[in-house]
Formats: structure tokens, C-alpha cells, sequence
């Protein structure tokens, strides 16, 4: 496999939806000035349908995490009617102040529509769930159903960088080192990131799928 941080990188996966190869450059450095945050391997605590096998919803191979969902798959537990989801949260760095970066290799294979790709989750028991969700409808990411962030996200991988500046209550979404969106967001008392998909309430495919590679923690105070 070539290496994520090159110019280039070419990758085959075989696995969920689809078999699809492809190749894609990288840019500019969102990350420059932070420091990078140590994870762990159990840091990374997958959520999957609770009525099947998680490596029926889940692989993680050659250091690149797979995730898809069906339409009429349960939730992650009985105790909740969210919607059906292959995911992780990153826990153990739940931040409430400075500056925070998630950053990440992803892909999503043509035909995945209806989806939440990435969050950034409030903690449990606030207001509103999130303060930030990429979505997948029909080829284009977007900030939850509304603007457009990139309009033709599948079957390639994508660099994603996104920043959380608590101070300013503003979020800034980066693809392949590329200012793509940026908006002001409402505060909560402390949040975390996800990643995977996450189905969402119109336009779903009957299968859901992400891939994620190299996902990384940054920050600055």
C-alpha cells in the first residue's frame, strides 16, 4: 500500500457494498501549528446493528476500517430507536475547550446515499445531539441535508480535516488540504467525534458504506 501522507495513494478494498479501486493527490496541511493527539487502539469503540455480528457490519484490515449498514438493520443497543449505524466513537478525549482537529482518509463507493459520514457529538444529554454532521446524499457531502461541502465525493479517497474552535463556536471543514466550509456553531459543554455511517431519515440506499484510514486527533490551546 502506498503511503497515506504521499502525493499519492492507491488502494483496493473488497469488502460491505462494493469492490472499488481508485486513486487520489493531497494538498495543503490543516494541521500545521497543532499537536497531534495519541490514540490507542481501544480508543476506537465500535457501535453496530445489536441483532447481528459485528464483522457482519464492521472490518478492520490492513489499517483501513470498513463500516456499512442496511436500511432495515436495528439500532446499536435495545435501549435506543436511533437509526441503524456502523460506526466509532472516539472516546477518552471528549475536549471542552481549545482548538480540535479531527483528521482522516475516507471513502465512500457510489450508490452509499443517506448517510452521516462524520460528527462531531455533543456530550450525552445536551440540547441538540450534534454541532456538526457530514452527510452523503447522491454523490455530494454536505453539512447535515443542507450546503454542499464537496460535490463529488464517491469513489475516491479524500483527505478530511476538520477543525473545532471552541473560543470562536465556529467549525471549518477541509478536503484534501482545501478550505471547503466553514460556519458558527452553538456551544455545548463538551463533545467527541465519530465516524463510519450513520443512517439518516430521507433519501437512503439500501446499503450504507465508509471507509476510514489514518484517523487522527490534533489540538491547540
Amino acid at each position: 500500500m502506498a503511503s497515506l501522507t504521499s502525493p499519492w495513494l492507491v488502494l483496493l478494498v473488497a469488502m460491505g457494498c462494493t469492490l472499488l479501486a481508485t486513486a487520489r493527490g493531497g494538498s495543503g496541511n490543516p494541521t500545521a501549528g497543532f499537536e497531534r493527539v495519541e490514540l490507542a487502539a481501544g480508543d476506537f469503540q465500535v457501535q453496530s446493528p445489536y441483532n447481528v455480528p459485528e464483522s457482519q457490519r464492521f472490518q478492520y484490515r490492513n489499517g483501513v476500517r470498513t463500516f456499512w449498514v442496511h436500511r432495515n438493520d436495528k439500532p446499536f443497543n435495545t435501549a435506543t430507536q436511533t437509526n441503524p449505524r456502523s460506526n466509532v466513537k472516539l472516546r477518552g478525549h471528549d475536549y471542552s475547550s481549545g482548538v480540535w482537529q479531527f483528521e482522516g482518509y475516507g471513502y465512500v463507493p457510489e450508490g452509499t446515499s443517506g448517510a452521516s459520514v462524520m460528527q462531531i457529538h455533543n456530550q450525552e444529554g445536551a440540547a441538540h445531539s450534534t454541532v456538526l454532521m457530514l452527510h452523503v446524499y447522491d454523490g455530494v457531502l454536505r453539512f447535515y441535508s443542507g450546503a454542499a461541502v464537496e460535490p463529488d465525493i464517491y469513489n475516491r479517497w479524500f483527505r478530511l480535516n476538520v477543525v473545532h474552535d471552541l473560543r470562536a463556536s465556529t467549525v471549518a471543514v477541509y478536503i484534501d488540504g482545501e478550505h471547503k466550509f466553514g460556519t458558527s456553531v452553538t456551544p455545548s459543554e463538551s463533545y467527541y467525534f465519530k465516524f463510519g455511517v450513520y443512517m439518516q431519515h430521507h433519501d437512503q440506499s439500501s446499503c450504507m458504506e465508509s471507509r476510514w484510514t489514518n484517523v487522527t486527533l490534533y489540538t491547540k490551546h
